[in-house]
């Protein structure tokens, strides 16, 4: 009789347990909150923002944006930076934003994703003014992106999320509300943050970078500066000040030095400007049309466009199509090459530098990665460096924030330099002991 009964054993004893899981199933989506939703869905295009280089930081005429907001000192020291910061995938094909000043003391760049992949990341560009910057990485498989929101549209009292990586303490995720808008924040005369998110979700370094997003998984912030003197106050840069910079930032005159004319931004991809006496002023494109596709393939939305048009060559042939209410324009926009500077010449010009390629003996003693490749060959007496204190010897890192590796670099920068304006200098000295990392504000050279 035992023998008879167990199969019917069996049979109700699996029945409780999926009676069970289902109860369990149930229970857990009871708790599933939009905190919840929104940390799954967007967690894998939250990045780690790190460097590999024990480095001594010391100012020669300019302190650290890094130092006055999260106001650390003293100015000289020797550190080892393991976790500087956040970042956001905003491209499957590898780009990403995080603040300026999480990459403004860094030589080499590192990005560390949720399934612990760490690549090698490019900075593309760095709006220290805004506190905003773009790097890339190169990867093999398209990569999880965010999708940009708006941020003209916030509630006071809305839920928000931030991602992050505070403290070096990986995907951490607070939650909280907008606690205010349009708020500033001035660290000294030449550092002010306007027109920020503050939020009560916690925010501590390390955050900085990392999304500020909605409750519908969308970014509308980047997460950027606390104050050292309070408690559970955060604030972020609205997202639509990176819609507005991202043309600038992207813009494919400078990183592939072609004539082109054509200014996109926003969700829908809308023209914002043409520009007199380019390829594009040839065209029937009017400020306002969206642009629908390039090349064939649909556009998603402004930076779509700029990744497109940044993986095109000098030489070649956009094909267009926008909307204009209900009728549907075309266009073909050529890249115009336009012949490069001669980046020493203007180098000595306008800095009093002459400038060559890093040897490879010190390439190879120092372990200098790739992006550095630039060395200040000798100065000219009481000229623009002199007086700012560079020296032969140093080896040049950026100008006004960007990455200068070549020649080419230098001269691309330095040609949009006016004589007389000062321009920030970056740049790392060797031959001290122990070697340090330098910027320098070098008033230009006039005629």
């Amino acid at each position: 009789m035992i023998i008879r009964l167990l199969p019917w054993l069996i049979v109700g004893a699996v029945a409780g347990l999926s009676i069970r899981a289902h109860a369990d199933d149930a229970a857990q989506r009871s708790r599933r909150t939009p905190v919840v939703a929104v940390f799954e869905k967007c967690r894998d295009a939250v990045v780690n923002i790190n460097t590999r280089k024990t480095v001594r930081v010391r100012s020669l005429r300019l302190p650290s944006i890094f130092d006055e907001i999260f106001e650390t000192r003293p100015r000289t020291r020797t550190r080892r930076v393991t976790s500087i910061g956040s970042g956001i995938v905003v491209h499957e094909s590898g780009y990403i934003v995080t603040n300026a000043h999480v990459v403004s003391q860094a030589i080499d760049v590192r990005v560390t994703f949720a399934d612990d992949r760490t690549l090698s990341a490019e900075i593309v560009a760095v709006d220290s003014e805004h506190d905003l910057a773009v790097l890339k990485v190169s990867s093999r498989q398209a990569l999880t992106y965010l999708k940009l929101g708006r941020s003209d549209d916030i509630m006071i009292g809305e839920t928000v999320i931030a991602i992050g990586n505070p403290l070096g303490l990986r995907h951490t995720v607070t939650a909280g509300i907008v606690s205010a808008l349009e708020r500033e924040l001035s660290f000294s005369q030449n550092v002010s943050y306007r027109g920020l998110i503050q939020t009560d979700a916690s925010i501590n370094p390390g955050n900085s970078g990392g999304p500020l997003l909605n409750v519908n998984a969308e970014l509308i912030g980047i997460n950027t500066a606390i104050r050292g003197d309070a408690q559970n106050i955060g604030f972020a840069i609205p997202v639509d000040r990176l819609w507005s910079l991202l043309p600038v930032m992207l813009d494919v005159e400078r990183h592939k030095r072609v004539a082109f004319g054509l200014e996109v931004s926003g969700p829908e991809a809308k023209v914002i400007r043409i520009r007199p006496d380019s390829p594009a002023a040839e065209t029937d494109l009017r400020p306002g049309d969206r642009l629908v596709a390039f090349n064939g393939e649909p556009l998603r939305d402004g930076i779509d466009y700029y990744v497109h048009l940044l993986g095109q060559e000098s030489g070649n042939d956009v094909r267009l199509t926008a909307r204009r209410g209900a009728e549907t324009v075309s266009a073909i926009i050529p890249l115009v090459a336009v012949p490069l500077p001669d980046g020493r010449e203007l180098a000595a010009a306008l800095l009093g530098v002459r400038l060559a390629k890093v040897p490879a003996r010190l390439r190879r003693e120092f372990e200098l990665p790739r992006g550095v490749g630039l060395v200040v060959e000798g100065v000219d007496r009481r000229g623009p460096a002199d007086r700012a204190g560079i020296e032969k010897g140093d080896i040049l890192l950026r100008l006004d924030r960007v990455s200068v590796p070549s020649f080419e670099d230098v001269g691309l920068l330095l040609e949009r330099v006016k004589p007389g304006s000062h321009i920030i200098v970056e740049g790392f000295r060797l031959h001290d002991d122990p070697p340090f990392r330098w910027e320098a504000a070098v008033r230009t050279r006039r005629p």
